[in-house]
């Protein structure tokens, strides 16, 4: 395909990215931090001016040394990451630095739906789309719960699929 088709007559680019695309790909790229061996999810809030507001991951407390808190599931409550772990909407809406009701109309890219928790924490700051990759708990009582959360809350939720790649090369060794 030659250039002329990805121009304008100015010269500038068509084929850039959508605003879905470049910030799912904040989402995916913020979820690679995550240390949990099973499930890595990341988020990115988004103003209706697409701008980022936040991002977060699902990791511990970043007070907690987490080489001393448990990265799996167990029936004993203190060997349950469950318990030490914070969700990735939950974090970026605790790591967003601004007045809270600028988070106010939204939108929250994740990797993953959120779950009931992550939902009710959504509806409170007042967010008004939910764009996810992932719904892997959707047949759940909790995937049905947080869906009935957003519903009930007038929050939008739609799926997407981006056709995104975040290299490994040049990852920091730790």
């Amino acid at each position: 395909m030659s250039d002329d088709l990805h121009q304008t007559s100015s010269g500038k680019r068509l084929d850039v990215i959508s605003w879905d695309e470049f910030f799912m790909s904040v989402a995916i790229a913020a979820q690679r931090r995550s240390k949990d061996p099973n499930t890595q999810v990341g988020a990115c809030i988004a103003s209706t001016n697409h701008r980022i507001l936040s991002v977060g991951y699902n990791g511990t407390p970043s007070a907690l040394n987490d080489d001393f808190f448990p990265w799996g599931t167990s029936d004993d409550p203190l060997q349950d990451k469950h318990n030490y772990v914070v969700h990735a909407e939950a974090n970026a809406v605790l790591n967003y630095r601004g007045s809270l009701k600028d988070l106010e109309g939204s939108t929250v890219y994740v990797t993953l739906f959120p779950c009931h928790d992550c939902a009710k924490i959504l509806a409170q700051v007042g967010v008004g789309e939910v764009v996810y990759l992932d719904n892997k708990y959707a047949d759940t009582d909790d995937g049905r719960i947080s869906r009935r959360i957003l519903d009930s809350c007038g929050i939008s939720y739609r799926q997407v699929v981006v056709d995104v790649h975040i290299g490994t090369e040049g990852q920091a060794q730790q």
